[in-house]
């Protein structure tokens, strides 16, 4: 016992560790995981043979993960998608496994082994790829969209792949694996049947799955949580992913496709968000230690012996793979950074080439010493796919952005007016339509060349270029302007622009959105005349709301918000005095502390304040809600 608590610490300690300082050096988290694996593996010799059976079970966070992925679609999502999820991902499957196929068998492989090959190399890491799309926020942009109907033909893809591989067993290898195969087959429902019999069992199962989900699984639900046990609401639901990933292994069929199924038919169920919240957690715990057990299970004896081969060979894998997704991404127009998107994180191969691996060395289809060189290959690939992602990041996404913006000259300015408004984004087209609509003649300047269009589209008239740039502002007639709105999306360039504005022209109005508190004191210091928080009025009008749903009335909760705005203003020359003594250096500012605790009990009081309920005569009729049984 005390062996295993020894090795999950070991683990534990070493993602403990090496993540938070990946996701420092903006490398993410799969990376950190997959050097933990090799520090703890290979390079110090901490863990060992055992790594292997951990894999096998840390491979179930790659079901937990589409059991997740599917209960974020519905069936008309699926069917939206069925253009990219049959025609993209059956063409990179079918491409990508002949054109392995043909490497493989022009290196001296025969037929079977070479097809099997293609079809290892067919498929990409659906965790790594997911999980790196999530973290980044790009699972909704044209690449992300595009690689996930990729990834999920490919999770389909294995079931006929797992089927087929049998058949092309070789007659010379059949005496190592014959004892491997019998293993296998005892805990299969399908072993021995005839063709006829494999399908009408699969069928049944995958039927099961469904019918079970929809009509059995809410019923299940609402009894337990009738408990009010939570530990039992979660235990509920990793019985349910367990037994269907069971279920499809006893089939032969994918656990991870069971788990997708699973989660596609319980998309619309009122428990869907308890169960996300409670998977998560086990989700991301797992697929964190299976990325460690990729690492840790690179064998750097047969690497030493090998690495010319396995890095030649993994070189080549990107390389044939991100050529075909490249050309597939211009086939179905996927274009600009999202069809870069698409190549770079579909390029390598994936966890599931880990099974395939073993399930032909137990099928006589490839011999195993083959196979371990596969499998480093399959491993090289994986462990450089963050590099791939930082490429994007700081290669492509750059290079596509300066060339929108960088590449245009700055519109020549032909007008002048009173009012100059920098940055026309969400909260400067406010601005700007109630200036307008008030006959309030403006020029607008933005460096991002789609916010001009858009405000072009509604008839007013904007100039591309850097509002934060002197020779432009000074050209759109900063020196004889009245009032300049700062709204642009850069905080630093933001206060930089009002500190250069107020200096050459006081007598310029400057007014400045404000991200946060603290901008909005950074503003006032570079000498805005007035600063508005772009979250501060939307909330308070959100707070107002909230309390005419609790019962006030509305009026009542008018006149509290009131007292929220006049409270914030009695106090801010004291916190903004009280913030200028932190910025000078003073590492802890107690008087700030304290001056806010005051402006929260000055506004409890405000908010404790009589007031008289206005004559129904005066007010339009109101209703207090009615609260829920």
């Amino acid at each position: 016992m005390t062996a295993y608590f020894i090795q999950a610490f070991i683990y534990l300690v070493s993602a403990v560790i090496a993540v938070p300082l990946a996701k420092r050096f903006g490398l993410g988290s799969v990376l950190g995981y997959l050097v933990a694996g090799v520090v703890i593996g290979p390079v110090t010799g901490l863990v060992g043979q055992e790594t292997t059976t951990i894999q096998h079970f840390a491979e179930f966070g790659v079901v937990m993960m589409l059991f997740l992925v599917g209960m974020e679609l519905d069936p008309k999502a699926l069917w939206a998608m069925r253009v990219r999820l049959i025609g993209l991902g059956g063409l990179q499957v079918v491409l990508t496994a002949a054109a392995g196929m043909l490497v493989a068998w022009w290196l001296g492989l025969v037929w079977q082994t070479a097809l099997t090959v293609g079809f290892v190399f067919a498929l990409s890491s659906t965790a790594i790829v997911l999980q790196t799309l999530e973290e980044k926020g790009l699972e909704k942009t044209e690449g992300g969209r595009s690689s996930f109907s990729v990834l999920l033909f490919q999770d389909i893809a294995v079931i006929p792949m797992l089927a087929l591989i049998p058949l092309l067993a070789l007659p010379a290898l059949m005496g190592g694996s014959a004892g491997a195969v019998a293993q296998h087959s005892d805990l299969s429902l399908v072993a021995n049947l005839p063709g006829w019999a494999h399908a009408l069992v699969v069928i049944v199962a995958v039927a099961a799955v469904i019918v079970g989900g929809y009509y059995l699984s809410r019923p299940l639900f609402r009894y337990v949580v009738q408990s009010g046990l939570r530990e039992v609401f979660t235990a509920t639901a990793l019985m349910l992913v367990i037994g269907i990933a069971a279920l499809m292994s006893l089939v032969n069929l994918s656990p991870a496709l069971g788990a997708f199924l699973a989660g596609l038919v319980l998309a619309n169920s009122e428990f869907r968000h308890e169960l996300e919240a409670n998977i998560e957690p086990f989700k991301g715990l797992l697929l964190g230690l299976f990325f460690i057990t990729v690492g840790a299970g690179i064998n750097f004896d047969i690497l030493a012996q090998e690495w010319a081969t396995v890095v030649s060979l993994g070189v080549a894998v990107l390389t044939v793979k991100a050529l075909i997704l490249l050309a597939l991404a211009l086939i179905f127009r996927i274009k600009g950074s999202n069809g870069w998107l698409f190549t770079l994180s579909l390029a390598q191969a994936g966890e599931f080439g880990f099974v395939l691996l073993t399930y032909s060395v137990q099928n006589s289809v490839i011999p195993d010493d083959i196979a371990q060189i596969l499998s480093l290959v399959v491993a090289f690939s994986m462990f450089l796919t963050p590099v791939l992602f930082i490429i994007y990041d700081r290669v492509v996404l750059p290079r596509y952005r300066r060339s929108q913006n960088d590449d245009r000259e700055a519109d020549t300015i032909d007008e002048i007016a009173p009012v100059i408004v920098a940055g026309v984004g969400r909260f400067g087209q406010i601005v700007c339509r109630l200036l307008r609509a008030n006959n309030i003649p403006i020029v607008v300047l933005d460096h991002e060349i789609k916010q001009i269009e858009n405000v072009r589209q509604i008839h007013i008239k904007s100039f591309f270029g850097d509002a934060s740039r002197h020779d432009l502002l000074k050209t759109a007639g900063i020196a004889s302007a009245r009032l300049l709105v700062v709204a642009i999306d850069d905080r630093h360039r933001a206060t930089q622009m009002v500190e250069h504005v107020k200096k050459l022209y006081p007598g310029v109005w400057v007014l400045a959105r404000a991200f946060d508190r603290g901008h909005g004191y950074e503003l006032r210091a570079a000498g805005a005349d007035d600063v508005v928080s772009e979250t501060y009025h939307s909330a308070l009008e959100l707070g107002g709301h909230a309390l005419t749903a609790l019962g006030i009335h509305p009026l009542r909760a008018k006149q509290m918000t009131w007292s929220f705005v006049q409270n914030e203003a009695a106090h801010e020359d004291e916190l903004f005095a009280a913030w200028k003594e932190i910025e000078e250096g003073i590492a802890f500012s107690p008087r700030y502390g304290e001056l806010f605790m005051k402006l929260e009990g000055a506004l409890s009081s405000a908010m404790q304040k009589d007031w008289e309920e206005p004559k129904k005569e005066d007010v339009p009729v109101w209703t207090p809600p009615q609260a829920n049984d």
